[in-house]
C-alpha cells in the first residue's frame, strides 16, 4: 500500500479558437493517498486493501476517498474527480458524492463503527452509471489550492456500483487540477455562416451536473463552426427550467443561437417537455409536435420527435404524414434526418427502437442518406441498411448512434448486424459536412482521447 500521493504534471496550451486569444494552463494529476469502503452489516471490518470500493444501500455502504495536493503555483481553474466504474447491479445507480471535513482517518483502521462523517457540500448525485466508463465530477468548488481534501460517496438505492480504488493501478481514481489560466475561457461563438459547404455537428444526451461531459463537448463546439443538433436528453435529469439554466445552459448554451434541437425521453419527464420547449423557443418546433424540417446547402434536414408514446410514430400518424409530405415537397438532392432514440443500436442499456420504424420507412421511401440518433449514451456507426435492417449499399440510410454529448458514458451489448464501428468511453461530437452531392462524417473527441472516425459518402 502506497502511503503518498503520486503526482503527474504535464503542460497544457489551450486549442487556437477564432473567437478567443490562445490561453495556457498547468494540469496536475493525483492519485488518492486513501480510498476505502464500510458496510453495515459487517461493521467491524475494515476494507483498505480491496481494490474496489462501492455505494449501495442494501447492504448500507459508503466510500471515502482523499487526496494530499501539493506543488501548486498560481490559482485553481478547474478541480475533477474522475472514479471509474467497475461494475453494477441492473440500473447501477452511481451515488452522491459530497466533500469531507473529516481527513484524519486511515485507510486501514477505518471501519463502519468508526466512520468519517460525509459532511460536506454535495458535489454530484449520478443517477445511472454503466460498467467500464469513467464518471467525472466538477470538484473546483473544494480544491482551492494545497492541501488534504476529502470525498464521500453514498447511495439511497439498493442497486448501486463499484469503482477502481488505487490498488487497480492505471484505473485508480484521479483528482485532475488546473492552475493559471483557464483552458476553457468562456467565450462568445461566432454564429456566422461558416465559409464553404455548410457542417451540421452535434450529440445527444448531454449536459449532465454530475459530469464533466458536456463541457468536454462544449469545448468540441467552440471550434467547429455550423448548425448544431442536440438530440434529446439535453438537460439531466429531467429536463426543467432549473436543469437547462444550471447544467446546459453554461456549456451547450452557449451555442444555443446556432442550435436545431430534438426531443429526448428526458425533457418529458417534465410535463409537455415544458422546460425544454421554453428553453428553445421557436428552436424547437410547435411544442405539441415537436418535428420540424429546414435547409443547409444542397440538404433537407428533419428533426423528428421520437417519443412515440407522446407524439405518435405510426404509419398513418400526423408526424409520419407529415414527414412524407415534407420530404415529397423538398427539392434538395440529399437529406439527413435525426431524433432521440434509435432504430438500430447495439448498445447495452437500450435496445433497438421498433417504434420509429415508419419514419425510418418513410426516409427510405424518400432516398434519405443519414440518420443521427442519441439514447445509448455512446457512439455506434451502421453500414446503409434499409428499414427492416437489410444491408442496402444502393438506397440504404447510415444511421449513427450519437450519444456521447457529455452524460455518463454506456458500453455495448448483443452487437447487432451491420454495425460497423462503436465506442463506450469517449465523449465528442458528429460532425457531418455537407457537399453538394455527398457528405463526409467526422467523430471528433474530446481532449485528450484518440479514439475517432471518418468517411464519406455519395447522396443517392
Amino acid at each position: 500500500m502506497a502511503t503518498a500521493a503520486v503526482a503527474t504534471t504535464t503542460a497544457a496550451v489551450a486549442a487556437l479558437l477564432t473567437f478567443a486569444p490562445t490561453a495556457s494552463a498547468a494540469t496536475t494529476t493525483f492519485t488518492p493517498s486513501a480510498d476505502t469502503y464500510v458496510q453495515d452489516t459487517t461493521p467491524s471490518t475494515n476494507y483498505g486493501t480491496s481494490a474496489l470500493f462501492t455505494v449501495d444501500n442494501s447492504p448500507v455502504r459508503q466510500s471515502f476517498l482523499k487526496f494530499a495536493v501539493s506543488g501548486l503555483s498560481g490559482t485553481v481553474s478547474s478541480a475533477k474527480l474522475r472514479i471509474r466504474v467497475t461494475s453494477t447491479g441492473n440500473s447501477g445507480n452511481g451515488g452522491t458524492w459530497k466533500s469531507m471535513s473529516d481527513t484524519t482517518w486511515s485507510e486501514t483502521a477505518v471501519t463502519w463503527n468508526n466512520k468519517p462523517l460525509i459532511d460536506g457540500a454535495s458535489l454530484a448525485s449520478l443517477g445511472a452509471v454503466a460498467n467500464d466508463q469513467w464518471v467525472e465530477i466538477d470538484v473546483t468548488s473544494v480544491v482551492t489550492g494545497n492541501g488534504t481534501f476529502g470525498f464521500g460517496g453514498s447511495s439511497t438505492s439498493s442497486d448501486g456500483a463499484y469503482y477502481d480504488a488505487r490498488e487497480s493501478g492505471a484505473d485508480a481514481p484521479q483528482l485532475v487540477v488546473t492552475t493559471g489560466t483557464a483552458p476553457t475561457p468562456t467565450p462568445t461563438p461566432s454564429t456566422s455562416a461558416p465559409t464553404g459547404d455548410p457542417v451540421l455537428v452535434g450529440a445527444g444526451d448531454i449536459a449532465d451536473c454530475g459530469t464533466g461531459g458536456d463541457e468536454a463537448t462544449a469545448n468540441l463546439l467552440d471550434g467547429i463552426g455550423g448548425t448544431v443538433m442536440a438530440i434529446g436528453d439535453t438537460a439531466y435529469p429531467d429536463g426543467t427550467a432549473a436543469d437547462y439554466t444550471n447544467c446546459y445552459d453554461p456549456t451547450w448554451g452557449r451555442h444555443k443561437a446556432r442550435t436545431k434541437p430534438a426531443t429526448g425521453n428526458h425533457e418529458y419527464h417534465t410535463s409537455g417537455a415544458s422546460g425544454y420547449f421554453n428553453y428553445f423557443g421557436a428552436s424547437a418546433g410547435d411544442p405539441n409536435k415537436g418535428y420540424y424540417s429546414f435547409d443547409l446547402g444542397n440538404w433537407h434536414v428533419v428533426a423528428l420527435n421520437s417519443n412515440c408514446s407522446v407524439v405518435s410514430c405510426a404509419a398513418g400518424s400526423a408526424q409520419e404524414q407529415w414527414l412524407r409530405g415534407d420530404l415529397a415537397a423538398s427539392t434538395k438532392p440529399c437529406t439527413v434526418a435525426y431524433w432521440h432514440h434509435p432504430r438500430y443500436t447495439s448498445g447495452a442499456s437500450h435496445g433497438p427502437a421498433t417504434s420509429v420504424q415508419p419514419l425510418y420507412q418513410a426516409l427510405y421511401d424518400n432516398n434519405a442518406e443519414v440518420i443521427v440518433t442519441g439514447h445509448n449514451h455512446n457512439y455506434e456507426r451502421f453500414a446503409p441498411m434499409n428499414a427492416t435492417g437489410g444491408l442496402d449499399d444502393t438506397r440504404g440510410i447510415r444511421q449513427f448512434v450519437a450519444g456521447m454529448g457529455g452524460t455518463g458514458l454506456g458500453g455495448f451489448g448483443t452487437i447487432q448486424p451491420n454495425s460497423e464501428i462503436r465506442n463506450g468511453n469517449t465523449w465528442g461530437v458528429l460532425k457531418l459536412t455537407l457537399h453538394s452531392n455527398s457528405y463526409d462524417w467526422q467523430f471528433v473527441p474530446q481532449a485528450g482521447k484518440t479514439f475517432t472516425d471518418s468517411g464519406t459518402n455519395s447522396c443517392h
